[in-house]
């Protein structure tokens, strides 16, 4: 269809050249009646307009037809009837012999409505390039390795699931899938919206259309088709951007109003300067054509649906995926939130928070050494989180595990114990260290280190905040939004978490089956309610609330429940989708409120209205000011803009700071 416009506007524009020099009028207005009149020359400009009117005019005149049929007249309707108007009145002047034509007025008026379309056309197509660039993602052949370890190339459309497929560095992901040998960093931006490419190395899954970096990768195909993370993505951003927007029924029935306005206007402006001005006919037409150009609601029409394009292919690149446009709309109301804890605000994995030393001879980090080279041997959550916080990891001897209370070993020629406060107790020594019951209070695990037998230091671990929380927190408050915190967790860890990052409100110790009543609950105290969760334990919630959120694409079925989809864990995502949502409606306002404003003042001026002082316009000009009003309403989406904030993304921190980033669970 754009090339179709575009066509038609350079054989219209053309044909429109001569037509403007044989117009009388203009060949007055530049004193060249003499140079370009010829015998027939007002024939010539009727076969020319003729052409024009049928060939340029025809989108409109065919337009009409199909809003006549199906009864829902617009703008269509309004532009045919101008150039019909116009074109008819004139070849029955040509008829009588009168030069009281309005051929180049016709002939203007396509062609500018022709461009308008044209440049609308390819905004529109603009906002929706989103959808273009994420199929393109998919590359469309993949190396197969065969039983015998060679290499083949094999359509990416072959692909059934459980194929084994060799990723070269530098080519695209084809598939779904995980990895079996190799390492590399995998740039998976256009997919998630992170900048920073992820390493990611055997067991770790891989989102086909992402980039391989500098390593080869041996992966194993576990999703294609339409079953891939990239064709629900896709499916996704088709549904938003063909869904309706409650806004844009309210644009749809002011567009029927005004087309309604304009062909009655357009009649009154006849009768009104024929029957009660006595200005002559010509005058009076050219006054209604110039009203039904004018107000064609065009920008009416086109106000909401360029917004929706454009926010949903703006929340698509940035890993914001909306599900159901009428919520994502209602989120922007969004009074109170709630989050899930765990695996939302916090990382769901134990890391050290504090280090507390006994014996002098020893330092922080070789306390934390030789807790890791026991642990090593261990796959408890605690240990694992010891282990990954070591700066240095020794090697143990004769490990042995304590059962219930720790692990025991030799590391570097000391005996070596990491045990539970209760092994500590039934040893008889005490532990009078007021940080140890500060840091019991708060929630968090401590588990002692024995050296030789001796009390040597103590080790607090925790569930790791996110470092996002605290900035995302923040970012909503400002917003003027309550942030409140569901989880199992006990009270004492529920209550720290919450004075580390700032919350509004904890509610801990609920049951799974209970959070959908909380949400209610909450609800009941007149607040809208947006919630936030990646469990399935969190769907009965997510569909209780007024906007559901499923964070980090957490499980299909909390992704079946949700309203909207954060493919990353990052809940500075939650502040950037609602003020997306805000923005958008902010949008959608400013252009509703331009195109009907616009039309205020336009109609009562293409009438006459201003007659008296001077200022007539003319059916051309009339389409450039339409046209513009709807390029305004274009420019205007194109500026809808995401705004995020990183906190502390891809910057080194010191340890202090990692600290403060952690606590309780």
């Amino acid at each position: 269809m754009i090339a179709d416009f575009r066509k038609r506007f350079w054989a219209t524009l053309a044909a429109t050249v001569p037509i403007l020099a044989l117009a009388p009028m203009i060949q007055g207005w530049l004193g060249l009646e003499e140079a370009l009149e010829f015998g027939g020359d007002s024939y010539v400009l009727a076969a020319l307009s003729t052409l024009v009117y049928f060939y340029g005019g025809w989108p409109f005149l065919t337009g009409l037809w199909s809003e006549v049929r199906s009864g829902r007249t617009g703008m269509m309707t309004l532009i045919a009837v101008a150039i019909t108007a116009a074109y008819a009145y004139s070849m029955a002047m040509v008829v009588i012999g009168s030069e009281e034509t309005f051929f180049w007025e016709l002939a203007t008026l396509i062609a500018i409505m022709l461009l308008g379309h044209w440049i609308e056309m390819k905004s529109v197509m603009g906002a929706g390039k989103a959808l273009e660039k994420l199929a393109s993602l998919m590359p469309d052949t993949a190396h197969l390795v065969e039983a015998d370890g060679s290499v083949r190339e094999i359509a990416v459309s072959e692909l059934q699931g459980g194929e084994t497929l060799l990723v070269k560095p530098g080519e695209k992901v084809p598939a779904d899938a995980v990895i079996v040998k190799g390492e590399s960093s995998l740039n998976e931006s256009m997919l998630t919206g992170e900048s920073k490419p992820i390493h990611k190395a055997p067991d770790a899954e891989v989102i086909g259309g992402s980039i391989n970096g500098e390593g080869a990768l041996t992966i194993r195909v576990a999703k294609t088709g339409e079953d891939s993370f990239l064709s629900s993505v896709i499916k996704l951003v088709e549904e938003a951007q063909a869904s309706k927007s409650k806004t844009q029924d309210l644009a749809n029935n002011a567009a029927r109003w005004l087309t309604f306005i304009a062909l009655g206007g357009g009649l009154v402006t006849v009768l009104f300067w024929t029957l009660l001005t006595g200005q002559d006919f010509a005058f009076a037409m050219e006054r209604a054509v110039t009203v039904m150009v004018i107000a064609c609601p065009h920008a009416l029409g086109l106000a909401v649906p360029l917004v929706v394009a454009r926010s949903t292919a703006i929340a698509a690149s940035n890993g914001l995926l909306i599900r159901d446009r009428t919520a994502f709309e209602e989120a922007r109301n969004t009074e109170a939130i709630i989050f899930d804890k765990t695996g939302t605000l916090t990382k769901g994995e134990f890391g050290i928070t504090d280090t507390l030393v006994f014996d002098e001879a020893f330092g922080a980090r070789d306390i934390v050494s030789y807790a890791a080279a026991v642990e090593m041997q261990s796959e408890h959550p605690i240990a694992k989180g010891i282990v990954n916080d070591a700066e240095d990891i020794w090697t143990v001897d004769h490990f042995r595990a304590i059962p219930g209370k720790g692990a025991e070993g030799k590391v570097k020629d000391r005996d070596v114990k990491v045990v539970s406060p209760g092994f500590v107790r039934s040893r008889g020594i005490s532990i009078d260290d007021p940080r140890f019951e500060e840091l019991s209070a708060q929630g968090k695990t401590v588990v002692f280190v024995l050296i030789d037998d001796e009390l040597a230091g103590a080790i607090a671990l925790a569930d790791i905040i996110r470092p996002e929380s605290r900035q995302a927190i923040a970012d909503l408050q400002a917003m003027g939004i309550r942030c409140i915190m569901l989880t199992g967790d006990n009270q004492q860890v529920a209550s720290w978490v919450g004075e580390e990052i700032g919350l509004d409100e904890v509610i801990a110790e609920v049951l799974p089956q209970q959070k959908a009543d909380t949400v209610k609950e909450i609800q009941s105290r007149g607040l809208i309610v947006a919630m936030t969760g990646d469990g399935v334990n969190d769907a009965p919630a997510l569909a209780q609330a007024n906007v559901g959120i499923a964070v980090g694409a957490g499980t299909d079925v909390a992704i079946e429940t949700a309203d909207i989809i954060l493919v990353r864990s990052d809940p500075g995502d939650v502040a950037a989708i609602l003020g997306l949502a805000r923005a958008t409606y902010g949008k959608m306002i400013q252009n509703l409120a331009w195109a009907t404003g616009y039309n205020a003042f336009a109609i009562p001026a293409a009438a006459g209205v201003f007659f008296p002082w001077g200022l007539v316009l003319s059916p051309a000009i009339g389409a450039i000011f339409m046209s513009a009003s709807t390029v305004i309403c274009a420019v205007n989406a194109q500026l809808l803009t995401l705004k995020k904030h990183r906190n502390g993304a891809g910057t080194a921190t010191s340890q202090s700071a990692d600290r403060s980033a952690l606590a309780g669970g």
